[in-house]
């Protein structure tokens, strides 16, 4: 559930610089302000149609895994890389930022797509050969989990497949192969990632960095110091009541397959990370979805309240294929409305929730964002606020109201309505368990990547999730999750999306719907919703970063405040 990114990712996707706030100064340059116009200008003419290529390229590659296709993907990414890498365009581009900084251009538009452009440009400026190796290394990572499948008793499943015998099966040995199978991509690319961690480190040093996960956050204007304190105060929020719901879970998961709770290890639970809330709770979460058409109801419901996707979904790659990459995201090809989203549907509510999450994602993209705003800033304001956006929408697929009102049947309705509460709320408690793991795991690999990863994923899964490490294994489980791999330094901004969420939720609650309880706000045949999102969300494009950009929509700095009380239930 991600946006397209390459790695080392582009910042023109990723920057949040502040936007300039323009006062007038005596220090004012006509002259400049052209120069950085003329720049933007032959910046776009340049780079533009490498993006473009980039993308096809791109989606090509993880619509069919055919190594032909993997070749062409890193072509076109060696091509954007060196043409960002030019150092007297750099230079230039320097000029023009010490510039900005003094106050010689006099447009703030200008000034804000300068230091954007300063970010893409100067994560580029490493020796050519080793972004080449970088951009190898990656490919080749993300080929071998995109024709990875596990195997059991000589069979391969299909991601879905092992998703359903982990929801499904009562035999622990099954559950227990199964998982054990699906881990298997980690050590089939460990040895590569490993190098590919220490290649990223490499470029990071080059730029003044201690590390590369220091340098992505300093890229995207996220203080170390404060993103860390941040998750320790949603540690100290969560703990409690994650201990609890855990606990409640654990109870029905050992019942169900017959084992003691002191004996549940990672494949007891639902899916492989312990990422998700397990559906334990006397009926499935499944079943109203089970006859219904996911895409004429996402169609309908974002149709509905006027963010139509039909231009996406004929755009799209949908369904299981051999050699397409397993999961999920949404890409924006040429900031232009050529948006798409790759799935791999099956009828039940895990997929119910990813196309409403990644069709959140196509709806913030060029297809609502102003064409009026230079290609530059014609893009979401950071990765927390697309999935933030996202995760706002996700989160209907377990609601009854929602399902019922838009004329899905919903098979014992009450006992649906108990669980799919109890499981909403477990998920947000959950997930944040889980992006805890995430943050700590890649700021210590990329702090030490000598040290025993394994050890430390299992302490620290332990220690957040308090799911027991499989005894006397020594496999690199860590390798096994593609984030680390193809979307580093990301997962941390998944939870803020989720406060992002909230956030915007409890905005949209009060301002449209005359202060109702967000639990109950559906959205559904309210044009109004999709307005909001427009103007308070969409419109800036990049112009804002994400902390202007929050205060924009919501009125507010972002806090766990409005998530908490998600949770709560309050």
């Amino acid at each position: 559930m991600l946006t397209r990114r390459e790695f080392f990712p582009k910042l023109g996707s990723l920057a949040c610089v502040t936007m300039v706030s323009w006062t007038g100064t005596s220090q004012a340059s006509p002259e400049m302000t052209d120069k950085a116009k003329k720049f933007i200008a032959a910046h776009e003419a340049r780079i533009r149609p490498l993006e473009i290529a980039n993308g096809l390229a791109w989606w090509n590659a993880n619509t069919s895994g055919k190594d032909e296709d993997f070749a062409k993907k890193e072509a076109a990414q060696n091509k954007v890389d060196a043409a960002l890498a030019n150092a007297d365009a750099f230079a230039e581009l320097k000029a023009l930022k010490q510039a900005r900084q003094s106050g010689q251009i006099d447009d703030p538009l200008i000034a804000r797509c300068i230091d954007v452009l300063y970010l893409q440009y100067l994560e580029k400026q490493v020796e050519p050969e080793l972004l080449k190796k970088i951009v190898a290394k990656a490919n080749a990572v993300e080929q071998k989990f995109n024709v990875y499948r596990a195997k059991v008793d000589g069979k391969e499943l299909a991601d879905s497949e092992v998703r359903n015998i982990l929801k499904s099966s009562t035999d622990p040995e099954r559950r227990k192969a199964v998982w054990e199978s699906s881990k298997g991509v980690g050590a089939s690319v460990e040895a590569d990632l490993k190098e590919l961690v220490k290649l990223r480190n490499q470029a990071a040093k080059q730029l003044g960095y201690a590390n590369f996960h220091a340098l992505m956050l300093d890229l995207n204007e996220q203080d170390g110091p404060s993103l860390i304190q941040l998750f320790d105060d949603l540690d100290k929020l969560t703990k409690e009541p994650f201990a609890a719901a855990k606990a409640e879970i654990d109870a029905k998961l050992a019942a169900a397959q017959g084992v003691k709770v002191e004996d549940l290890r990672p494949w007891s639970y639902h899916d492989p990370f312990f990422q998700e809330s397990p559906a334990v709770f006397d009926v499935s979460l499944d079943a109203p979805y089970q006859k219904a058409d996911l895409l004429k109801l996402c169609q309908d419901f974002y149709r509905g309240i006027g963010l139509p996707i039909e231009r996406v979904i004929a755009r799209s790659d949908l369904y299981e294929k051999p050699g397409k990459s397993p999961h999920a995201f949404c890409t924006d090809i040429d900031r232009e409305g050529d948006v798409r989203v790759l799935a791999n549907i099956v009828p039940n509510e895990y997929w119910a929730g990813t196309m409403l999450h990644e069709l959140g994602h196509a709806v913030y993209s060029s297809l609502n964002i102003p064409a009026s705003l230079p290609y530059v800033v014609r893009g979401e304001a950071h990765i927390l606020s697309t999935e933030g956006v996202a995760m706002q929408f996700e989160r209907f697929s377990k609601s009854r109201a929602w399902l019922e009102t838009m004329g899905v049947t919903v098979p014992d309705a009450d006992k649906f309505e108990a669980a799919a509460k109890k499981v909403q709320r477990n998920q947000l408690l959950i997930f944040s368990r889980w992006c805890q793991v995430m943050l700590r795991f890649e700021k210590a690999m990329y702090e030490n990547p000598d040290q025993d990863l394994n050890k430390l994923w299992w302490d620290l899964v332990e220690q957040y999730q308090q799911v027991k490490r499989p005894e006397g294994r020594n496999a690199p489980d860590y390798a096994s999750k593609i984030h680390i791999c193809s979307a580093p330094v990301y997962y941390h901004n998944y939870m803020m999306g989720q406060l992002f969420a909230s956030q915007v939720h409890h905005t949209i609650a009060k301002e449209l719907y005359n202060g109702a309880d967000p639990s109950t706000v559906i959205y559904i045949g309210n044009p109004a919703v999709g307005q909001f999102m427009k103007d308070r969300v969409f419109a800036p494009g990049r112009t804002r970063d994400w902390r202007g950009l929050t205060r924009f929509a919501t009125g507010k700095d972002l806090s766990p405040e409005a998530f908490a009380r998600d949770f709560q239930g309050k």
